[in-house]
């Protein structure tokens, strides 16, 4: 049962307004003045708030904008009820952060159109979605419901990229997002002695990419399938229209987008401070938890040395010994040229600095 919070000084219009929404099967909490309001949202967190502008002590949009400044309440769905409907009031309310505005008096469908459309948006923003082309479609799908986008093709089917093939090349301008149906690429930069690093992995389930598109400035580095790929390739035209076409939408896109921001970060302060033996581990462990999230026992990494050597930072030599050490003191065997991580508590532990050599 969706919970509502009414915040309104009328006695008469808000036990009105909460015995419409008690028959229509919400749960209604109240409130007569804006302090009020503001302590029941933050104490029974509701999923929606129904509040009057003109109230004593503190009006709705003292009551919009403290909400809107806490972490727990500002993704909660906001109406606005107002007895004027001048233009003005309305536009300071939506640059505030309101989701809709009822104009007193209203009647009873009007009133509950507006509750289950804007309780309808919020689930599907807050809705997880599968790292495949199902969940990809599923999310273009709930965006094109909400929005209207009416030129987003719902079905979008992977192209098919051989190994070793170019997605994107340095200097060219983005024009699309890519998410990988199934296969691996990887991203590169050149330095100016054709020297590779690999800056990111990318395999099942991730979207690469974005970053230049959201800039909107040429690509700094190369994407080039390691394996037979399939990809799906979304145009930026339809990428930013689900961008802009939501606040919220545009948050859960950009956190899905940017889950790697962070780890690209950290693996550059290693490539700074650590040593060849530490960064080795580290992009073993990574590999492995890429190709093998289920850790599973005695699992293959299909990885070149010299790609291990482009994600190390180093010459392929330096990642030979490494391995062949790490070979001698069981940690890592190789099988028909691929490496297989034994124990991954020992190779965890490498990457601290007292046990780095």
């Amino acid at each position: 049962m969706k919970k509502v919070l009414i915040i309104e000084d009328n006695a008469d219009i808000r036990e009105n307004i909460a015995e419409i929404l008690t028959l229509a099967d919400y749960e209604t909490l109240t409130a007569s003045h804006g302090k009020e309001g503001v302590e029941v949202a933050m104490n029974e967190q509701p999923d929606l708030i129904i509040c009057d502008i003109m109230m004593p002590e503190l009006d709705g949009y003292g009551v919009l904008h403290i909400l809107s400044k806490k972490e727990s309440t500002a993704s909660i769905p906001f109406i606005f009820l107002t007895a004027k409907a001048e233009r003005a009031d309305m536009r300071k309310g939506m640059i505030l952060g309101a989701d809709d505005y009822l104009t007193k008096p209203f009647d009873d469908t009007e009133l509950l159109d507006a509750i289950e459309a804007r309780l309808k948006k919020n689930d599907l923003v807050k809705k997880e979605y599968a790292s495949s082309a199902d969940g990809l479609n599923s999310f273009i799908s709930d965006a094109k419901e909400l929005h209207d986008f009416l030129n987003i093709d719902t079905q979008k089917k992977p192209r098919y990229y051989k190994k070793k093939n170019d997605i994107y090349r340095v200097g060219e301008m983005p024009l699309f997002i890519y998410f990988i149906v199934t296969g691996k690429v990887k991203t590169i930069r050149i330095n100016e002695d054709g020297k590779e690093l690999i800056t990111g992995i990318y395999t099942k389930g991730d979207y690469f990419g974005y970053e230049s598109l959201l800039k909107n400035k040429e690509h700094t580095d190369n994407a080039e399938t390691m394996e037979d790929s399939e990809i799906i390739v979304m145009p930026k035209d339809e990428f930013f229209q689900l961008v802009y076409g939501n606040r919220e939408i545009a948050k859960k896109f950009i956190e899905m987008l940017s889950n790697k921001v962070d780890e690209k970060e950290e693996n550059l302060l290693h490539l700074a401070y650590n040593s060849v033996r530490q960064r080795t581990a580290e992009a073993l462990l990574s590999l492995n938890d890429k190709f093998n999230p289920e850790n599973e026992k005695h699992v293959s990494l299909t990885i070149s040395r010299d790609d291990l050597a482009n994600m190390v930072g180093t010459a392929t030599e330096s990642v030979i010994r490494v391995i062949s050490d790490l070979k001698e003191e069981g940690i890592l065997s190789v099988q028909s040229g691929k490496i297989v991580i034994e124990d991954t508590d020992k190779l965890e532990q490498i990457k601290k600095w007292h046990v780095a050599r």
